[in-house]
């Protein structure tokens, strides 16, 4: 499983998820195996598959991201090892093709680090994206190039340019979610947790888990996604109490049980961190999320051509208070003006 005690605060509980589940080398092969092109799953010798332990987080930017990388040799190994960067989002980020290229330049910096001296060239790194927002992400724009203006097809030798594979929670269908129990699991949890299906689908999300709850990490994982769930959801979305009567139907009545007293912990665990944190009142990562969901919703239906350089803006903001001005803006607000300024 990830390390229990990593400190870097990721602000996202989907990137906690995501962290958790592919933290665990299972899962990750799992995914990989089964989504990964053919062509490239022919070039790996995926036997020797292994996480990489070294983070190319910037502490500036540890409330926001979190990477998992994974490393494999080649069949022929002429060319060493390629690295597999795991990547999240739950909306479309115009920009990530920055994001995901400062994580490989961290990555190459390190590899030299790592062999000064020596006559190397550098590994190949192939970004994972798994996204799962409203709406489907863009078919133009896996392609670093494909946010550049300008003429760029007569000027292409001075661009560094490159894709990633995409994995969007919208393109696929229930059947086509394959892999360990786990990985499914969360990738279902992602396709329907902006969606009101959600509720029809947790009975077979958690029925997934039942065949976990003879292993010793059975209850971790349904600690894990409890903890999700509580997080993200509303109490008026779908109640701790409607979860535990789920949880009894498809996998147990102790299962039930567990869920309470794991309710608990989690309401003691909210209070206590509201006396450290005043006025967020516990749930802080989930309360921040909510927000900065509502408000890209919000932004989508007043102002849907200001959703980029909105979104890049307030997933910067850690202050709920903030947050709150911003998503009351947008409902009273007749232009982006108002919405524009608070962001500034």
């Amino acid at each position: 499983m990830a390390d229990k005690k990593n400190t870097i605060g990721v602000t996202s509980p989907h990137d906690k998820l995501i962290r958790e589940v592919y933290g665990d080398k299972d899962n990750a092969y799992s995914f990989l195996i089964n989504h990964l092109p053919g062509k490239v799953l022919d070039l790996m010798e995926m036997a020797t598959l292994e996480i990489s332990k070294d983070s190319f987080i910037e502490k500036d930017l540890a409330d926001y991201y979190s990477d998992i990388l994974y490393r494999v040799m080649l069949r022929d190994g002429s060319a060493g090892f390629i690295y597999l960067l795991f990547e999240h989002k739950s909306y479309h980020d115009k920009y990530v093709h920055l994001q995901l290229l400062e994580y490989m330049v961290k990555i190459w910096r390190l590899h030299i680090k790592q062999h000064k001296g020596e006559p190397i060239r550098l590994p190949i790194v192939i970004p994972l994206l798994i996204c799962h927002g409203r709406r489907e992400w863009p078919e133009g724009a896996m392609r670093l190039t494909s946010m550049l203006s300008g003429p760029v097809d007569e000027l292409v030798g001075y661009i560094p340019d490159f894709g990633f594979e995409l994995y969007d929670m919208n393109r696929f269908s229930d059947d086509e979610i394959k892999g360990t129990v786990m990985n499914r699991a969360m990738l279902l949890l992602f396709k329907y947790i902006f969606k009101p299906e959600l509720r029809h689908k947790l009975p077979e999300i958690f029925s997934l888990l039942r065949t976990l709850m003879e292993k010793e990490t059975g209850l971790q994982y349904l600690e894990t996604v409890i903890r999700y769930l509580a997080s993200v959801l509303d109490e008026d979305e779908l109640s701790l109490k409607q979860i535990k009567e789920m949880a009894e139907q498809a996998i147990s009545k102790e299962t039930g049980e567990y869920i309470m007293t794991l309710a608990e912990k989690l309401r003691k665990e909210g209070e206590e961190r509201g006396k450290l944190e005043g006025k967020l009142e516990g749930k802080l990562e989930g309360k921040l999320e909510g927000l900065k969901e509502t408000i890209e919703l919000g932004i989508t239906l007043k102002f849907p051509e200001d959703i980029d350089i909105v979104m890049f803006e307030v997933n910067k903001i850690n202050d709920v208070e903030k947050l709150v001005k911003i998503k009351e803006a947008i409902k009273i607000a007749k232009d982006n003006s108002q919405v524009l300024t608070l962001l500034k």
